[in-house]
């Protein structure tokens, strides 16, 4: 019976291989019926390349489903190896090359917000006034438009990678400051009373009891501000006159849409690859970290 009864258990996937095989069935559906709208309310094509010279007409015509508006899954697999200009070198390297660079100064802003929303979450957790006056302010900041901000911070700060980052920061410690609050509060006040009982330091309840508690909670703010710092990235380069970042591709393609709409969505494409990469980083590091303090079914 016991054999019987681990059988199941034992076959079953990795939670990783689980995840990476709902995640590309995820991504097969969103093709799925992409293709499938532009099949039933598309613009009419033809393969001339096919010695049947196959063409297809939709019975329906849908204007957002235009070639324009909503290109087919392989024109925009077809613009990544065409060059984004004449003679130039293939749009791939290009979005390579601009990804690093955005990727450098959202990890710059993702290491300054999360260190200043630590220090902000560990401040509030022992000063209840501190806690009491500034919290909402910290609220208040999340609530004023992020493409308001960021030209003033150019202005600033001058435009370069330093102002790109400080506009990362700002969209990535709120997140961190509310769950390091939160994590260093999630104690039980029966583990602070015999840590009180031993006559434990402050320093050493924070740092033998509240931050191991917390460290969950702040991995957790780290995935989702990993994903919001490659987005600050990319707002602060608009503003900031920045090119060589993804936020300039976008400018740039944004101007001759017309002209290839493909290579706009392949630009879209690799930000959004680059904050899922950015994402899998932070969640590699946490189980890194936490494998040995943890159950495997804490760790997200």
């Amino acid at each position: 019976m016991t054999t019987a009864a681990s059988t199941p258990s034992a076959s079953r996937l990795p939670r990783s291989a689980r995840q990476l095989i709902a995640f590309l069935l995820i991504v097969l559906a969103i093709l799925v019926v992409w293709e499938g709208a532009k099949y039933l309310g598309g613009d009419p094509w033809r393969a001339d390349s096919n010695p049947f010279g196959i063409e297809h007409r939709p019975p329906f015509r849908v204007k957002v489903l235009s070639d324009l508006n909503l290109p087919h899954v392989w024109s925009i697999i077809e613009a990544f190896g065409n060059p984004a200009r004449r003679n130039g070198p293939p749009l791939v390297q290009i979005l390579f090359d601009a990804a690093v660079y955005t990727f450098r100064e959202a990890f710059a802003g993702f290491v300054i917000g999360g260190l200043l929303g630590f220090l902000l979450g560990a401040i509030f957790a022992h000063v209840r006034l501190f806690e009491r006056g500034c919290m909402p302010y910290v609220v208040a900041s999340q609530t004023v438009p992020i493409i308001a901000i960021a030209p003033m911070v150019i202005i600033w700060l001058k435009a370069g990678w330093i102002s790109v980052a400080v506009i990362s920061a700002y969209l990535t410690f709120f997140p961190v400051t509310i769950n390091t609050l939160r994590g260093l509060k999630s104690p039980d006040p029966t583990q602070l009373e015999l840590m009180h009982s031993f006559a434990a330091s402050t320093w050493t309840i924070m740092w033998k009891l509240r931050f191991p508690a917390a460290l969950p909670y702040i991995f957790t703010s780290l995935k989702v501000s990993a994903t919001t710092s490659v987005v600050g990235a990319i707002i602060g380069e608009l503003p900031s006159g920045i090119r060589q970042g993804l936020g300039g591709a976008i400018l740039n393609f944004n101007q001759y849409y017309i002209s290839g709409p493909g290579r706009l969505w392949a630009t879209i494409i690799v930000s959004a690859l680059v904050g899922i990469f950015f994402f899998i980083l932070v969640a590699l590091v946490e189980r890194l970290v936490l494998s040995g303090r943890y159950p495997k079914t804490e760790i997200s």
